[in-house]
């Protein structure tokens, strides 16, 4: 298997139960993920979009993390999903929306 360039998680909330009843899951996440998924792929980035368990940040989610970078962002939208695609394809972060160092 090739290892794609990037691998962004999407925090969905899921709980030991299974069950996706936190934060970011109840603002959006899973329309989110689909939308990531479409503009990568439109981008011609090769990029994994994975939904996670509960990242454990819910103060600032709907979370996106992006690896290998270790980009950690909140409070995601479309709009900044858009903003955050542009910086990866030049190499860079969105300053302004991370959440961790």
């Amino acid at each position: 298997m090739k290892k794609p360039e990037f691998h962004i998680l999407v925090c969905n909330s899921y709980r030991v139960a299974g069950d996706a009843q936190g934060y970011c899951n109840k603002n959006g996440a899973g329309d989110l993920i689909q939308y990531i998924s479409e503009e990568c792929a439109d981008r011609g980035l090769d990029v994994a979009v994975s939904s996670t368990a509960c990242l454990n940040v819910c103060s600032q989610g709907p979370i996106m993390v992006i690896h290998p970078n270790n980009y950690w962002y909140g409070a995601i939208s479309e709009e900044k999903i858009d903003e955050i695609l542009d910086a990866l394809e030049e190499g860079k972060a969105v300053e302004e929306y991370l959440i961790a160092d």
